[in-house]
């Protein structure tokens, strides 16, 4: 009957020991794995901010591209204007 007594107490401490053993584990892993995903969202923030400027450097490039085609046509207009004027006034000749 001691025997058993013994051993119980013994598996009862065994269990404990192990059961910290484990949370002590648990713990140290969940903490490497939040350093190494606060490490990989810092490393996606730098990239996420490297590809919006480049899309806002392209963006930029675009509109300047699209005003200057703006201003040429403003310009190309305008000279038109001035040679159906001339071909009006001195050929009498209208262009619709």
């Amino acid at each position: 009957m001691v025997k058993k007594q013994v051993k119980k107490q013994n598996q009862t401490v065994g269990l404990k020991l192990l059961e910290k053993l484990l949370d002590q584990q648990t713990k140290t892993i969940l903490s490497a794995v939040d350093f190494k995903l606060e490490k990989s969202k810092e490393e996606i923030k730098e990239e996420f901010k490297t590809e919006i400027e480049k899309l806002a450097n392209t963006l930029d490039k675009f509109l300047k591209r699209l005003t200057d085609f703006n201003d040429e046509f403003k310009i190309v207009k305008a000279r038109l204007a001035k040679v159906e004027k001339i071909l009006q006034e001195r050929l009498g000749v209208a262009i619709d």
